[in-house]
């Protein structure tokens, strides 16, 4: 009895109860406090600098200057797949920058899958499950979360689904 109070304990609090829960740290060193973002749709990008899909980075800024006032995108470097992420924070941010002009948030490195997975990967693994999404809910880089303006998780998108795509533009109109 006393290991599942505890249990329920620690995944409320730490896993969060909804996505204005979380708090991660910015490339930069500096917070990203996702309560900031209530009223606007949020779209969770798990990212690589050496993946197949890294021109997305192209594409993930021109959303995000095309619905800046009514969305918001948080990029995730994240190296658990090919090793396609193998830089430093600074290293990542220099690039995100140099090569994509990227002007989104972007959080420090994290992991997306296995025994380390960041809480927020977790907290949206658990709500697309909630929403029918297939497990392995990260396949890859470039899997994209979509949360509405009241926190909700309306879609998860696949690594090949380009964020321009009026599949997933359909929900930002």
């Amino acid at each position: 009895m006393k290991a599942l109070l505890l249990a329920l304990f620690f995944s409320f609090f730490v896993m969060g109860t909804s996505i204005y829960d979380f708090k991660v740290t910015s490339l930069d060193g500096k917070e990203i406090d996702f309560s900031n973002y209530k009223g606007k749709k949020i779209l969770v990008v798990n990212t690589a600098s050496e993946c197949g899909y890294t021109p997305q980075y192209a594409d993930l800024q021109k959303l995000y200057d095309q619905y800046k006032d009514k969305l918001v995108i948080v990029g995730f470097p994240a190296n658990n797949f090919g090793g396609q992420e193998p830089g430093s924070n600074a290293e990542i941010a220099s690039f995100c920058k140099k090569n994509y002009g990227v002007t989104f948030p972007m959080a420090e490195k994290v992991s997306v899958k296995g025994d380390d997975t960041h809480p927020i990967f977790k907290y949206l693994e658990e709500e697309a499950k909630k929403i029918g999404t297939q497990e392995p809910v990260v396949k890859w880089n470039f899997t994209k979360f979509l949360i509405d303006e009241n926190g909700k998780l309306v879609k998860v998108f696949p690594s090949k689904v380009n964020p321009t795509s009026e599949e997933l533009t359909v929900y930002l109109n």
